[in-house]
């Protein structure tokens, strides 16, 4: 085990599977347990993510959280999207849309070609000796 901070309160705990110390892991699985309960109701299966924080009062960045987790299922929620990492579109799954994760995959092709075919220099030649004839013995 390692020692480190709490991300949420600064407080130093042994980092076992869980990220955050063990009194706001409390508090987390209390969130969970508000937000689960709220979209539990027949009613609320459909609310977007802005209702949810806005009808339960937690943090969007904790309701994301559990999302990732897969601790809140998106195909039982499908309304549930969150946004992608890099451009802030919203997705149900994973952490980047399809079109940021496409950007990146041809980044990736062009510069692992890149790297395969290394530049031809056409300015540097083959080194030439030639001796002197005009050399005495």
């Amino acid at each position: 085990m390692e020692l480190t901070n709490c991300s949420n309160c600064g407080a130093v705990f042994a980092k076992n599977v869980i990220d955050v110390c063990p009194s706001c892991h409390r508090e987390e699985e209390k969130a969970f347990q508000v937000v689960y309960t709220f979209l539990r109701k027949q009613k609320n299966r459909a609310a977007v993510l802005a209702e949810v924080v806005e009808a339960t009062g937690i943090e969007e960045k904790l309701i994301i959280k559990f999302l990732k987790q897969n601790r809140l299922r998106t195909s039982q929620f499908p309304q549930l999207a969150y946004p992608c990492e890099s451009c802030g579109e919203p997705i149900l799954e994973k952490k980047l849309c399809q079109k940021c994760s496409a950007q990146i995959l041809t980044k990736w092709d062009v510069a692992k070609e890149q790297v395969q075919q290394p530049e031809v220099d056409t300015k540097k030649r083959p080194n030439y000796y030639r001796l002197n004839d005009n050399e005495k013995d």
